[in-house]
């Protein structure tokens, strides 16, 4: 008998998601699994094989697990809503000169929106992911928090999440680290699943090559805009490019330009198709300003509230100070940090947990 209540369950196929379901039927929840069809593969271009989480093959494991449980199992396909909400915006931030950040645009627009719209339907209290994170709540307040495994932390794509959504979220593994997730699946005979190898790629670019994706997008672009300069600090033409959409901040491969020294990417200007190249020292920023912030942790912040501020998802983090004026913020780090990139986001944790995120705007060479 359920008596914990009714858990509409994301499933990808994958091996957190399908352990994260068990787990929920083993302490007594009533589980109903979706498999979200995000992406048609074909779409892209780019003449692989089908694999990941829209695969059919990750929707049959997902089923299969269900199956084996007892549980109810459903396919939503949101391709249109995908499309112009993440496609979209992948492109048009590529156009503008900015880095765009995906899967944050898929976890605040798409993926809890939609379950949370399928759980009301289906009469499910909760919705839960394979996410390593954590939420809880405090004064009143909803909050997300690293999950156990530092290496598998999740919790900065995940910044855009409502409280309204995190009211009725569950994150069942963000409590144990990937290895223990892997002896589980084995534990629970899903040796398949527990000897899978995982993909890092974005999920509608099986190939890894971005560029690729946007010539298939946007046939008209290259032609466009190849030619534009490659221009030292001092506006100095260094070379010819392929077009500025093609490169982002801190990148040194690929610029094809030779001066004796490395070169890397520093400013990217759309308005005049031009790529500003320089020295390492040349990608430190001391502070920067980020938009559409949300906040997690409190409904509000003081001016100059100390947070450790992490620009990418890799990144370690530097502490830095925060000064809030409506939807945007100022941060400034209290040492320079390199390659600041438009379009990434900037999340804000106090010790392990979230206090808020935003995308970036714009880097500032100083505190002036």
């Amino acid at each position: 008998m359920h008596t914990k209540g009714r858990v509409l369950m994301a499933m990808s196929g994958g091996i957190d998601s399908s352990v994260a379901a068990i787990l929920l039927h083993q302490q007594g929840y009533e589980v109903v699994g979706l498999t979200m069809k995000t992406w048609d593969y074909a779409s892209a271009g780019t003449g692989q094989k089908e694999t990941g989480c829209c695969s059919l093959d990750s929707i049959n494991d997902a089923r299969s697990i269900a199956v084996q449980y007892g549980f109810p199992h459903y396919i939503l396909d949101i391709r249109t809503e995908f499309g112009e909400s993440v496609i979209d915006n992948f492109v048009d931030e590529y156009l503008a000169g900015r880095t765009p950040n995906p899967c944050v645009m898929c976890n605040t627009h798409i993926k809890w929106e939609a379950l949370l719209k399928r759980a009301d339907m289906l009469n499910c209290e909760f919705i839960a992911t394979g996410h390593y994170a954590k939420v809880r709540e405090e004064n009143g307040r909803y909050v997300i928090s690293r999950g156990l495994d530092p290496t598998k932390d999740q919790s900065y794509v995940l910044w855009g999440v409502s409280q309204e959504c995190l009211s009725r979220t569950m994150f069942p593994i963000g409590g144990f680290e990937k290895s223990a997730i892997r002896q589980m699946a084995r534990d629970m005979g899903l040796h398949d699943l527990a000897n899978k190898s995982e993909s890092y790629e974005i999920c509608f670019i099986p190939d890894n090559d971005y560029r690729s994706f946007l010539k298939h997008r946007v046939p008209e672009l290259e032609n466009q805009l190849e030619g534009g300069s490659f221009v030292d600090k001092n506006g100095k033409v260094l070379g010819k490019h392929r077009g500025y959409p093609f490169y982002t901040i801190g990148q040194r491969k690929g610029l094809e330009v030779a001066v004796g020294s490395a070169l890397y990417v520093t400013e990217i200007k759309p308005e005049s198709n031009t790529v500003v190249l320089g020295e390492i020292e040349d990608l430190q920023r001391q502070s920067m300003m980020v938009r559409n912030i949300n906040l997690v942790k409190y409904a509000g912040i003081s001016e100059g509230q100390e947070a450790l501020t992490k620009i990418r998802y890799k990144d370690p983090g530097t502490f830095s100070q925060l000064v809030q004026d409506g939807n945007t913020m100022r941060v400034t780090f209290h040492a320079p940090v390199k390659a600041v990139a438009p379009g990434q986001s900037a999340v804000f944790y106090e010790g392990d947990d979230v206090i808020g995120g935003g995308f970036i705007e714009k880097s500032l060479k100083n505190q002036n």
